[in-house]
């Protein structure tokens, strides 16, 4: 083979289950990966809410339904085999209207479209013995749907990366992509380089500009979303024993407040979705005026926001008042007060957006030369990456060995 040299760029949970793909399937791939913090999974892996997802919304067929289902079976038993937090604690969909009742059953069939194991419709008594402080006429509950510690995991797949021969530097934060002689020059704002036959971006927030410096399309951009969460206070965290999720409604991007046992027993209330001043922008007070404007000037943006500016205006309303915040989590458990909340971390989605305005649903990998990059991976991203790195190698190597 004359493909022998990989970089990967991104040391989050997908990057490293990349590299340890690419080295079980090529044991002897020089296989390197860059990340720019000073430590792995500090970004959308270490900062979302541990949910393994079962698979409930997406288009049967999609590459979100095919590799949430592998990803999940192949989660599970790294989890198991690792020793690693996994628990089952099951989700309700909760309904609190007719109209959102009827939505139900056509969630119920896309879940079993996709292979989602147990799902079912429940009614308001049923409900109550699952979650009985819950306010809900009805509920869909699926109860595969699991948490996990995804920095844990992360931290698993890259000793396995090392083990089988990767070098992982951090601290490396890439400024250019230079297509030289068949071959990639990756240099660093430091003045560093790497040469590599071969790079796969996998890069969240930034993957977008990276492309772009490949040489690939300008569109999709990431548009960075903070979700902020509130967290119980220990002695309220009884209140749910699952996931409590809203009735998703396909007239608004982004799904709403919901509450969310974690593997460490806290159980965080949110997220909200605010559009973040700066791609890396945790709070009100990170303002990059650079990058805002950039998404400000961006077509697909201003299209999105003259579509959805209702709904952003009630998810600032959220984040700036801790009141309208209680308000949305009392809708499903009205036993919760201000009191009971605390703040928690905030994370930022990094969610893609064509030129005319539309969310990429889809995972979307894309490819320019020696160049492969996830151009669109939101949840359940953390859920499928041992899935996405098994497609995403494959593709990689497929196309290679066809060279």
């Amino acid at each position: 083979m004359s493909v022998q040299r990989y970089a990967v760029v991104g040391g989050g949970i997908i990057g490293t289950a990349v590299a340890r793909r690419l080295l079980a399937r090529r044991p002897d791939a020089v296989v390197t990966v860059l990340e720019k913090e000073d430590r792995l999974a500090t970004h959308q892996t270490g900062r979302n809410s541990g949910v393994v997802h079962a698979g409930l919304y997406y288009e049967p067929g999609s590459l979100k339904a095919r590799l949430c289902r592998r990803g999940v079976g192949l989660l599970k038993e790294f989890c198991a085999e690792r020793g690693l937090p996994y628990d089952e604690v099951g989700k309700v969909l909760v309904a609190l209207d007719g109209a959102e009742e009827q939505r139900l059953g056509a969630i119920a069939e896309r879940a079993r479209a996709n292979g989602v194991p147990g799902i079912r419709v429940i009614d308001r008594a049923e409900l109550r013995e699952l979650e009985p402080h819950v306010a809900g006429i009805a509920a869909l509950h699926s109860p595969s749907t699991a948490i996990c510690d995804y920095v844990s995991v992360t931290d698993r797949l890259a000793d396995d990366a090392r083990a089988a021969g990767a070098t992982i530097r951090t601290g490396f934060a890439v400024a250019g992509l230079r297509h030289t002689g068949g071959q990639v020059v990756v240099s660093s704002t430091a003045g560093e380089e790497v040469v590599v036959d071969r790079v796969v971006l996998c890069a969240g927030l930034q993957v977008d500009r990276l492309a772009r410096l490949a040489g690939d399309d300008d569109a999709p951009r990431i548009v960075p979303f903070r979700g902020e969460y509130y967290a119980l206070t220990p002695d309220k965290r009884s209140l749910v024993n699952g996931l409590v999720y809203p009735v998703p409604d396909p007239r608004y991007p982004f799904l709403g407040v919901h509450l969310t046992p974690r593997f460490d027993g806290e159980v965080l209330v949110g997220p909200n979705a605010v559009l973040a001043l700066a791609r890396e922008g945790y709070t009100w007070r990170d303002v990059s005026p650079a990058e805002l404007a950039a998404i400000v000037r961006f077509p697909g943006f201003r299209r999105f926001a003259r579509q959805h500016w209702r709904t952003g205006l009630a998810e600032m309303r959220g984040s700036l008042s801790k009141k309208a915040y209680t308000a949305a989590a009392r809708r499903y458990v009205p036993e919760l007060t201000a009191d009971d909340m605390v703040p928690a971390v905030a994370g930022i989605r990094a969610q893609a957006l064509e030129s005319d305005g539309s969310l990429v649903d889809d995972f979307r990998i894309t490819r320019r030369g020696a160049v492969v990059a996830v151009r669109n991976a939101p949840s359940p991203a953390a859920t499928s990456s041992l899935a996405i790195a098994e497609h995403l190698v494959e593709v990689l190597l497929d196309d290679d060995d066809a060279a």
